[in-house]
Parts: C-alpha cells; sequence; structure tokens
C-alpha cells in the first residue's frame, strides 16, 4: 500500500466519522531483573532495552532514554518528510536526518534545581535527495515542521498526569 493510499483511506474515514482519527499509544517499561538501569520496554509486538552509559552508572546495554528521545524525533522526520512529499506531490530520492541534543546533567542529578532536566538546545539536520527545486523542499520543510507529532512534542508543552499506586 502506498502512502497515498494510506492518505487517501484516511482521510476517507475521517469524513466518515472525525473520531477516526483519534489514536493512542501505549508503551509499557520494566526495571530489568538484577539491574539499577537496564529496563525493558514493551510496544505491541516489539521489545527493547533502554540503559545509561557507564558514566551515568549504567551498563551500556542500549541507548539511554535522551538518545531515544531523540532518535524518536529523527525517525518522526523522516517518516514525515516521506509522508507530506507523497502528499504534496513533491519528488523525493532520500531522506537523511541528524538530531543532536545539549543536556546539562545539573538538572537530572538535582545540583542546581534553576538547571531544567531537559534538553536545553535541539539541533536538527535534514538532508533531502530529489529532482524538485530548492522552493519545493522548503515548501516540503515547512509542512513537516507543521505537522510532525514528535517535533511538536520537543516544541511544546504536553500535559502529563503521573499516577504511583
Amino acid at each position: 500500500m502506498s502512502l497515498t493510499d494510506v492518505i487517501d483511506g484516511t482521510r476517507q474515514a475521517v469524513q466518515t466519522d472525525r473520531h477516526n482519527a483519534a489514536v493512542s499509544f501505549s508503551v509499557d517499561h520494566e526495571l530489568a531483573a538484577n539491574t539499577a538501569t537496564v529496563v525493558e520496554v514493551r510496544v505491541r509486538d516489539h521489545a527493547f532495552t533502554v540503559d545509561e552509559p557507564p558514566a551515568l552508572g549504567g551498563t551500556d546495554q542500549a541507548a539511554n532514554p535522551v538518545e531515544y528521545a531523540l532518535a524518536a524525533l529523527g525517525s518522526c522526520q523522516v517518516i514525515t518528510y516521506q509522508f507530506w512529499a507523497a502528499r504534496l506531490g513533491i519528488p523525493l530520492d532520500a531522506v537523511r536526518v541528524k538530531v543532536d541534543g545539549d543536556l546539562d546533567l545539573h538538572g537530572f542529578f538535582g545540583f542546581d534545581e534553576s538547571t531544567r532536566p531537559g534538553f536545553s538546545d535541539v539541533r536538527v539536520s535534514v538532508e533531502l535527495e530529489g529532482p524538485a527545486s530548492p522552493e519545493a523542499y522548503e515548501q516540503l520543510r515547512r509542512a513537516v515542521d507543521e505537522h510532525c507529532p514528535v517535533l511538536d512534542l520537543f516544541r511544546n508543552q504536553t500535559p502529563v498526569t503521573t499516577t504511583v499506586r
């Protein structure tokens, strides 16, 4: 099924009933047995591991949470570029994205309560290849910036509720 087919099918389903546009995602996490930092993650029928590098007390068995956050942003950018290129009819042969983020550990470790524990700066570098004009690729970039769900998470405050049982 092509991205155009997905777009058309979704448009039809949403026009039939706007509630068809509402989706929810769920991810389960559990600390691995006999570890201090290894987290086992389950998403639908997929599983992966999260850990910290030794400098942060981990065993470096996998990427850490902030690296996965950057990976989520970069992956969402690549997918959103593909999606919007198809939607706008802009030919696109290749998309490469690199995401860098700066974090000050004063916030995470609580050494300075005025320091944010999250990223202080995130930089997204996108390389597009294809036969379209620079103006078309700029139009595509604007569409992606307006519609990328993970970029929206980075740019805007999202309500989060935590319940401890």
